[in-house]
């Protein structure tokens, strides 16, 4: 099966702070534990980096396709943040999560 994915602007929102940045998302849905599991980059913010530091951070992740909540990890070395989420995508699927039974 090949990854889902997303490419485009995106808006971060960390408490009551909100960033608008790009994103390159992938997921896949996960038939052992019947989860559907996304992942992938947000481009560099400096307000962001002063908001959240080394991370681990809670958000929401909202896009053209939709919102997700997730976790933000530690930045990379160039202060793009991976997040990951375990939920429905903020992104569109091509085939249908809730007959898959991702939750």
């Amino acid at each position: 099966m090949e990854d889902d994915g997303y490419e485009g602007p995106a808006v971060l929102i960390v408490g009551d702070e909100r960033f608008a940045l790009r994103a390159h998302l992938v997921g896949q849905f996960q038939p052992i534990d019947g989860r559907y599991r996304w992942y992938g980059r947000l481009d560099a913010d400096e307000a962001l980096t002063r908001l959240v530091g080394a991370g681990p951070a809670a958000v929401v992740l909202r896009t053209e396709e939709g919102h997700a909540e997730g976790q933000l990890g530690e930045p990379d070395l160039w202060n793009r943040y991976r997040i990951e989420g375990v939920s429905l995508p903020p992104f569109h699927v091509p085939f249908g999560l809730e007959d898959a039974g991702a939750q």
